[in-house]
């Protein structure tokens, strides 16, 4: 997760548990010239809506355990955090991995879920969820993502 990495990272280098947002887009943009002022306030507000951080009091920290992320050396975030990925996609993915199916195969599999298992009163990002605990694939880090892709809807 290159969003994550990317956020956890100044909180890493500066072994700070919050940080203001000043300090935040100095660090992208400034100190460690990864990206303008302007993606840098981008990036913060995307984590803000994607829950990876929390602001109160005008102080940012984040929502997941840094202890969990490691810094690559020389670790510098791609053009591709700026990108919205759709998390249904990707999680359609993750199954289809898995699996070692096609990705047409786990979305007919999630349909049937949708029409068979409950009459079609079921949203596709919650049957994609059933169908990731059925197989064992790791959801968590999206759950969120998806939540939010069905508020916007």
């Amino acid at each position: 997760m290159t969003i994550r990495t990317t956020i956890a990272a100044p909180f890493k280098h500066t072994r700070k548990a919050g940080m203001r947002k000043n300090e935040l887009v100095y660090y992208y943009a400034l100190d460690r010239k990864w990206m303008s002022t302007e993606q840098a306030n981008q990036l913060l507000r995307r984590a803000e809506e994607d829950g990876l951080i929390n602001q109160e009091n005008g102080i940012f920290t984040p929502r997941f355990d840094l202890s969990e992320v490691t810094l690559p050396i020389g670790f510098k975030p791609t053009s591709a955090i700026f990108e919205r990925n759709d998390p249904s996609q990707e999680l359609i993915g993750r199954i289809a991995k898995t699996r070692n199916v096609d990705e047409t195969e786990v979305a007919a599999e999630m349909n049937r879920i949708i029409k068979e298992g409950f009459d079609g009163n079921l949203l596709p990002p919650a049957a994609l969820v059933l169908l990731a605990k059925k197989y064992g694939v790791p959801c968590e880090d999206i759950v969120a993502s998806l939540r939010q892709s069905l508020r916007k809807g």
